[in-house]
C-alpha cells in the first residue's frame, strides 16, 4: 500500500476506531457475508498453434464485513473483504483461466504459457469510510462501479482497486462521483500494480503504466424515466476520456420499452506513453420486457485511428462486453441483439435463461491485411433454489462461441455453484 493511501486510512480509519466502544451504531448496524462459489472454466482452442486449451476448477471464498457508521454529524466506519482461491483441477499446460494464481515464468524447456497455478491465494481489502447526511467518502479498498472503470468480476475472485472514493446524492435526482485510483489488483493476482491500457492487439503500448486514474461524473435523473450522465477520467501520461450516457423507459402495450444510448471519446494525455489514442465510440441497446420475456438489441460503431481505450484487466462499458469479445477494434461495426426470460412467469421462480448474439465487421486490426470480422453467440442459464436446506444455493451455466477471421475461434464453457451465507 502506497505511502498517500496508508495516511488516508491511518486518519479516517483511526478516527473511526477510537470511538467505538461508545458509538453502538458502528456495530449494530455492521453485517457479515460469507460468499462461496465453486467455479469449472474451459476455453477450447479450435484452430491454430500454442496453447489448445485452458482448462482450470477453483474454489473461491469471500469474506464481506461492513461496519456501521459512529453516530453524529459526521459518521465513520471500515469494512474488509478477506478472499481465498484453492485450486481443485488445474495443470500447466492448461492454466491461465483467470482462476488461479500462478508461476511468474514458465519450468525450462516449456512453452511460455505452460505455467503452474498456485495451490492456493488469498488477499485482503480494507476501506475507511466516513459519511456526512447523503456524502460518503471511502479510502482504500474499491470496486469501483464507473462508466469508465469497471471491474472484472467474471472469476472467482474480482478484480480490485485502490484509491479515493466521494460520492454525494445530497441535491435531489443527482449523484456525484469523484477520486483517483492508485493501483489495481488483478482477478488473479496478490499484488497491487500500476495502470496501464489494454493492448487492443498491439495498438496501445501495454507496458506503459500509471498510478493516477482521476475521474469524475454525474448521473442525473431528469424524470422518473430519463437519466443522463456524464463522466471525465485521465489515466496520467497514457490517455483522457469522455462519457456521455442517456438512459430512457416508456410504459408501451403492457411492456417497457428502455433505450441506452453510451457515447466515449478518448485521446492520449500528457506524454501519451502508451502511444496514440483517438477514438470515439458509440454504444446503444434497445430492449422491450412484457411477461417474463425480454427481447432487443443495438448497434455499436468504433470511430479514429485507434480501438477502444479502457484499463487494462477490466471491463468495457459497451453493450458487447460478451464472453469472449467486446468487438472495439478500430474503426469496428457492430450489431447485437439479446433475449431473456424469467421462467418465475411460468411457476418456476428462480430458473432466468439468456442468449446473446453479435455481429462485427469492418475492423482494422494492428498487423492483419484486409477487412477484420467476427462473430460471437452466448447462452446463460443459471437456477437459485428457492426453499428448503439449499435455499440461495445457485447453478450457472455460461456456453459462449466465438469466430473470427484475425485471431483464434473459441468455445467456451463455465459452470458456476455459488452460495451466500449471512452471518449476521
Amino acid at each position: 500500500m502506497n505511502a498517500r493511501l496508508m495516511q488516508h486510512l491511518t486518519l479516517i480509519g483511526g478516527t473511526s476506531l477510537l470511538p467505538m466502544a461508545a458509538e453502538a451504531e458502528f456495530l449494530k448496524d455492521s453485517n457479515a457475508t460469507l460468499d462461496l462459489k465453486n467455479y469449472y472454466f474451459n476455453r477450447d482452442y479450435r484452430e491454430g498453434d500454442g496453447q489448445s486449451k485452458r482448462d482450470e476448477w477453483a474454489q473461491g471464498f469471500l469474506l464481506n464485513l461492513q461496519s456501521g457508521y459512529t453516530e453524529g454529524t459526521v459518521g465513520f466506519g471500515l469494512d474488509a473483504l478477506g478472499m481465498l482461491g484453492l485450486k481443485l483441477d488445474s495443470s500447466p499446460d492448461r492454466s491461465g483461466s483467470g482462476l488461479l494464481s500462478r508461476e511468474s515464468q514458465a519450468e525450462v524447456g516449456k512453452p511460455s504459457y505452460a505455467r503452474r497455478a498456485h495451490d492456493s491465494y488469498s488477499k485482503i481489502g480494507l476501506t475507511a469510510k466516513a459519511r456526512i447526511a447523503k456524502s460518503e467518502l471511502r479510502v482504500g479498498h474499491l470496486l469501483p462501479d464507473l462508466p469508465l472503470l469497471q471491474p472484472n468480476t467474471s472469476r472467482v475472485l474480482p478484480q480490485s482497486f485502490e484509491g479515493v472514493l466521494l460520492s454525494s446524492s445530497d441535491i435531489k435526482g443527482l449523484t456525484l462521483r469523484g477520486g483517483q485510483i492508485d493501483q489495481v489488483k488483478q482477478r488473479e493476482s496478490t499484488d497491487y500494480e500500476k495502470m496501464g491500457l489494454t493492448s487492443q492487439s498491439g495498438a496501445y503500448k501495454s507496458s506503459a503504466k500509471s498510478d493516477e486514474f482521476r475521474f469524475g461524473g454525474a448521473d442525473y435523473r431528469f424524470n422518473p424515466t430519463l437519466t443522463g450522465s456524464y463522466y471525465y477520467a485521465q489515466l496520467e501520461d497514457i490517455y483522457q476520456q469522455h462519457y456521455v450516457g442517456l438512459k430512457h423507459s416508456l410504459a408501451l402495450g403492457g411492456g417497457t420499452l428502455k433505450s441506452d444510448i453510451r457515447y466515449f471519446s478518448a485521446d492520449a494525455a500528457g506524454a501519451g506513453l502508451a502511444g496514440t489514442v483517438d477514438n470515439r465510440a458509440l454504444s446503444t441497446r434497445f430492449m422491450y420486457a412484457i411477461d417474463g420475456h425480454s427481447i432487443g438489441g443495438g448497434f455499436q460503431q468504433q470511430y479514429g485511428e485507434t480501438p477502444f481505450a479502457y484499463v487494462d484487466g477490466s471491463n468495457t462499458y459497451l453493450f458487447t462486453e460478451y464472453q469472449l469479445s467486446n468487438f472495439s477494434q478500430t474503426k469496428e461495426r457492430a450489431w447485437h441483439a439479446r433475449y431473456d426470460f424469467d421462467f418465475a412467469t411460468v411457476g418456476i421462480p428462480g430458473l432466468l435463461f439468456s442468449t446473446r448474439y453479435a455481429k462485427g465487421d469492418q475492423a482494422q486490426i494492428r498487423k492483419f491485411v484486409g477487412e477484420g470480422r467476427e462473430w460471437e453467440r452466448d447462452i446463460d442459464l443459471g437456477y437459485t433454489l428457492q426453499s428448503g436446506p439449499l435455499k440461495n444455493v445457485s447453478a450457472r451455466w455460461r456456453n459462449g462461441m466465438s469466430k473470427s477471421n484475425y485471431q483464434r475461434d473459441t468455445h467456451e464453457n463455465r459452470l458456476v455453484l455459488s452460495y451466500s451465507v449471512k452471518l449476521w
